[in-house]
């Protein structure tokens, strides 16, 4: 399987840009036959922590022996890395099959679907092909318009921590965006969530209650860490004892535990999930791009955190894992993210940072990247423009020497050039590996 496959018909270009609404994906379901309705689901929204709690619930669900689709976006490793069928990444010759299934559908379409509805339907056609249980959907943006919500009601509606980011689309305010979030809450469904605060949870309420959905909160009074590091955690969680969380973040035991709520609304609806299947699919997750240590000589850490909420948890872990220590910082990011926000966190952490311009039209020039952290510092850390990402781990691991650390992060478009970087100067250097 090819990290850089995909399939040539979603690279048309008039599959291109981001268009709000359920119309597009429910016309093309529809002529493909509405494969979501013959499947059950989880459905997972919020700014933070979605795809770490999707990884740990489709984790437990397929220990549990259930046939358990798991759709997320964006892509770490590859394109295929978003369809996975009980941890197996979709295979090549399967996305052909999808693509070609799919294609005529669309170019029938008036109104042209776009990549991420083609992608979802695709998605959606594979798990019934599969004959998924069970299919653990990540919201892509918001919940209300995003192409995922073409389902009916979930088994449980999971939301996660919110916070800003997105704001053109989704709003400006915490409510504004909880309400776009929270339209994936349906009558007939459980909700399991976070907890975001008075502005965002009494928008969650409110709707939980319109449709008459259950609501479950983790209580974080009973997470008892008892052990943490850059290979993961044990932590106990209610009655539960020496969970193990291959997930290095400090902010992944909070969520396994909302990931264990909303188990436990499954269990109640007569999914057979017992303890010691969450135990098993905790210990067995792995979710490349978040706070993942791709190196330990020196240290790199990949981390795909992206707004000021996500910069602030990673922060929290780096000063965790490496107290007072300064750090050296890889970093690119999107041209519509509150980059100031993003780097109030990390600027205490940083002796030194390297701007790349991750692989995306959206992404922002490495120059200006520097600038605005130069200007964010008072020019008192050094911010270095770098020409391409591989330069730029070059650079930050000479900078760093083989004692020292770098965290590669503000995107997770760049995640596999920052791999393949890190590989490429292992071999050249005899790195010891991470694994």
């Amino acid at each position: 399987m090819s990290n850089e496959y995909v399939p040539a018909f979603l690279r048309d270009p008039r599959w291109k840009g981001s268009k709000p609404g359920l119309e597009r994906i429910g016309a093309l379901l529809g002529s493909l036959g509405n494969p979501e309705k013959d499947m059950k689901f989880v459905h997972v929204v919020g700014t933070n922590g979605k795809g770490s709690t999707c990884a740990c619930i489709s984790s437990c669900l397929t220990k549990a022996g259930y046939r358990t689709g798991l759709y997320i976006s964006p892509y770490v490793l590859g394109f295929n890395e978003q369809m996975q069928v009980d941890g197996r990444h979709i295979s090549d010759s399967e996305l052909d099959e999808l693509a070609e299934a799919v294609k005529p559908h669309a170019e029938a379409m008036p109104d042209p679907p776009t990549e991420f509805e083609l992608t979802t339907a695709m998605a959606l056609l594979h798990f019934r092909r599969k004959g998924c249980d069970i299919a653990v959907l990540e919201a892509g943006m918001g919940g209300a318009e995003d192409a995922t919500n073409i389902i009916g009601a979930p088994e449980v509606a999971v939301v996660c921590a919110i916070s800003y980011d997105h704001c053109q689309w989704l709003g400006g305010t915490l409510a504004e965006i909880a309400e776009a979030k929270s339209g994936v809450i349906k009558r007939g469904c459980d909700a399991a969530v976070y907890g975001s605060g008075p502005e965002a949870d009494e928008v969650v309420a409110k709707k939980c209650a319109e449709a008459g959905a259950r609501i479950r909160k983790p209580d974080f009074s009973l997470l008892n860490i008892k052990e943490t590091g850059l290979e993961g955690c044990v932590f106990d969680y209610g009655g539960m004892k020496d969970l193990r969380l291959p997930l290095a973040g400090s902010y992944q035991p909070k969520n396994a535990a909302l990931a264990i709520t909303a188990l436990g609304l499954l269990r109640d609806r007569g999914w057979n999930i017992t303890d010691e299947n969450i135990a098993d699919g905790l210990a067995s997750v792995r979710w490349p791009g978040r706070y993942e240590v791709i190196s330990k000589k020196p240290v790199v850490i990949l981390d795909g955190s992206h707004n000021p909420h996500g910069m602030e948890a990673t922060a929290e872990s780096l000063k965790k894992h490496f107290g007072d220590k300064k750090l050296i910082f890889v970093i690119g990011v999107m041209a519509d993210k509150d980059v100031g926000g993003m780097l109030k966190s990390i600027l205490p952490l940083a002796e030194r940072f390297f701007a790349v311009e991750p692989p995306n039209t959206r992404a922002m020039k490495a120059e200006r990247l520097a600038e605005l952290i130069s200007s964010a510092g008072g020019n008192r850390i050094p911010a270095h423009a770098c020409a391409t990402v591989s330069e730029g781990v070059e650079a930050a691991l000479n900078a760093a020497g083989p004692e020292g650390a770098v965290v590669a992060i503000g995107s997770l478009y760049f995640s596999a050039e920052i791999r393949s970087a890190v590989e490429e100067a292992a071999a050249r250097r005899a790195l010891p590996s991470a694994n």
